[in-house]
C-alpha cells in the first residue's frame, strides 16, 4: 500500500515485495502461491523516537517508509507508513528469511505467508497517529534501543497503547546491539525484562538484534511466524473497512479525461469487499445548515482494489489494502478521510455526537519523567479519544466514572461495546490516561 499519494498500481508492483507468485514461475504450485498475493496480518512496529522502527521496516520489507517532506528533514515518522513482506522458509537449512532465496544455499524458499507492516511514529507529539495504527494490527513489533536506558517516555506509552488497545501478541526487539559491549547489552536486557514483569506482556520473546546490520534478522522472522498467527476471520459479517490513509494519486497538471478517483487505504476489519461493490463511507464530509455542521455520508463505488502491490478483485480482512472510488479526488486528498469506517450502504455502525462511556482510567500517567496520579476527568474537561482509526475531541458532560458522557466536535462511527482510548492535556501534550467501554 502506499504512503503517499505518488503511486499508481503498476508502480507499486516495482516497489513492493515480489509477491511469491514470481518467486518461484517454474513449480507446480504456483496457483497456490497466487492466493498469497493479499497479506494475512497486520503487524505495527511502535516505540521511542529514533529507536529504528523505519529502519527495521525496510530491513524486512526492502521499502523506506519516511517519504513525507517532513520526515526526510527530521528524521522522524509523522503518519502511518506501510510495507508489505513475504516470510519464506528453506527446509534444507531450516532458515527463515523474507528473500526468495535462501541466504544459506541459494536454493528457492518456501513462501509461508505475506504480512504488512505498519510503521507508527515514536514521538511524543503523535500519539493520536500511533493509536490509530494500533487499531488496525493483529499484533506488535515493540522496538527498544540497546544503547539507552530502558524504558523511555514513550516506550511505556507506546505499551501501555497496545495494552488498552487489546493486542495480545507482541514480540520485543532489542535493536542497535551493535552500538554496545557484551555487558551493556545484558544490562539493558535485564531493564528489559524488569520494565515488562509488572505489564500483561511479562513472558513475550525479546530478540537482540541490529536491523541496521542485518544481525538476527533470520530469528526475528521466524519467532514472527511462530508467537503471531493468522486470526480467524469471519466473512459472512457486514464488511467493514478502516480507513488509514486518503489521497489523490493525480499528478499536477494532469488532463481531465485521465483523471481517476480517490483512494481509500487501510485495512478490512470484517467481511469481504469486491470490485463494483456500492460502498457508503462514514462521518463522510460537513456541510454548513443553518449555522451549524452537519456530517453527511458518502457514498461511491469500488472501482479497484490493491493488495499486496497487485490489483484484485477482492479483498478479505488482513493486511493493508487500497480502494480506487468514483469519489472527487479533492474530498480525499491530505489524508481527510482517515478514521472513517467504509461499509455497505445502511450496514455501517451509528454515527455519534454525543457519547457515554464506561470508564477505566490508569494509576499514573504514562510517556512523561516524572508520572503523576491520573486525577479523576472533570467537568467541561477537553480530551482526545480514539477509536478504530478515528481521532475527535470530546468536552466532558458528565465525568461520572460509569457513565461518562462527552460531546464530540468530529462524529464518529461505532457501535456499543467498542474501546474507545482516553487522552488528557499534561503540560503542552495528550498524554494516555485510560480508556472507555461505548455504551
Amino acid at each position: 500500500m502506499p504512503v503517499k499519494k505518488k503511486t499508481t498500481a503498476p508502480k507499486e508492483k516495482k516497489t513492493t515485495t515480489k509477491s511469491p507468485k514470481k518467486a518461484s514461475p517454474k513449480k507446480k504450485s504456483s496457483p497456490k502461491l497466487s492466493l498469497m498475493v493479499q497479506p494475512e496480518i497486520n503487524l505495527a512496529l511502535v516505540g521511542h523516537v529514533d529507536h529504528g522502527k523505519t529502519t527495521l521496516t525496510e530491513r524486512l520489507s526492502g521499502k523506506w517508509t519516511d517519504t513525507h517532506s517532513e520526515e526526510l528533514k527530521r528524521g522522524i515518522t509523522i503518519r502511518l507508513g506501510y510495507a508489505d513482506f513475504t516470510i519464506y522458509y528453506c527446509k534444507k537449512c531450516d532458515f527463515y528469511t523474507t528473500k526468495e532465496k535462501c541466504l544459506k544455499c541459494n536454493e528457492t524458499a518456501i513462501p509461508l505467508r505475506k504480512i504488512s507492516l505498519v510503521d507508527a511514529p515514536g514521538h511524543e507529539s503523535l500519539m493520536a497517529t500511533m493509536l490509530s495504527g494500533a487499531a488496525i494490527v493483529d499484533g506488535a513489533l515493540l522496538l527498544i534501543a540497546a544503547n539507552e536506558k530502558c524504558p523511555q517516555p514513550q516506550t511505556k506509552e507506546h505499551l501501555m497503547a497496545l495494552q488498552i488497545s487489546g493486542i495480545k501478541n507482541i514480540i520485543v526487539v532489542q535493536n542497535k546491539i551493535d552500538l554496545v559491549d557484551h555487558e551493556e547489552a545484558l544490562k539493558n536486557y535485564q531493564q528489559i525484562k524488569e520494565f515488562l514483569s509488572t505489564t500483561d506482556y511479562k513472558d513475550v520473546p525479546i530478540i537482540p538484534m541490529s536491523a541496521r546490520s542485518n544481525v538476527n534478522v533470520d530469528v526475528l522472522v521466524k519467532v514472527i511466524q511462530e508467537q503471531i498467527p493468522t486470526p480467524k476471520r469471519d466473512l459472512k459479517k457486514d464488511p467493514l473497512m478502516l480507513v488509514a490513509r486518503s489521497f489523490d494519486i493525480n499528478k499536477p497538471g494532469i488532463k481531465a479525461e485521465k483523471l481517476v478517483g480517490g483512494v481509500l487505504g487501510g485495512t478490512v476489519k470484517q467481511g469481504q469487499f469486491k470490485v463494483g461493490d456500492q460502498i457508503e463511507i462514514n462521518p463522510g464530509y460537513m456541510v454548513e445548515e443553518k449555522n451549524k455542521k452537519v456530517w453527511k455520508p458518502l457514498h461511491t463505488k469500488i472501482t479497484q482494489i490493491f493488495s499486496g502491490g497487485q490489483a484484485v478483485n477482492e479483498i478479505l480482512p488482513g493486511g493493508s489494502m487500497a480502494f480506487s472510488t468514483t469519489l472527487d479526488p479533492t474530498i480525499v486528498k491530505s489524508d481527510s478521510l482517515t478514521g472513517s469506517l467504509v461499509g455497505l450502504p445502511g450496514k455501517l455502525p451509528p454515527l455519534h455526537s454525543q457519547i457515554s462511556l464506561d470508564t477505566n482510567l490508569l494509576e499514573r500517567v504514562v510517556g512523561t519523567k516524572e508520572e503523576t496520579e491520573v486525577k479523576p476527568l472533570a467537568k467541561k474537561e477537553i480530551l482526545m479519544l480514539n477509536v478504530n482509526s478515528a481521532a475527535t475531541v470530546g468536552v466532558v458532560l458528565d465525568p461520572s466514572k460509569k457513565n461518562t458522557t462527552c460531546i464530540l466536535k468530529k462524529p464518529i462511527a461505532a457501535s456499543p461495546g467498542d474501546r474507545i482510548t482516553i487522552s488528557r492535556r499534561v503540560g503542552d501534550r495528550f498524554r494516555l490516561i485510560g480508556y472507555g467501554i461505548l455504551k
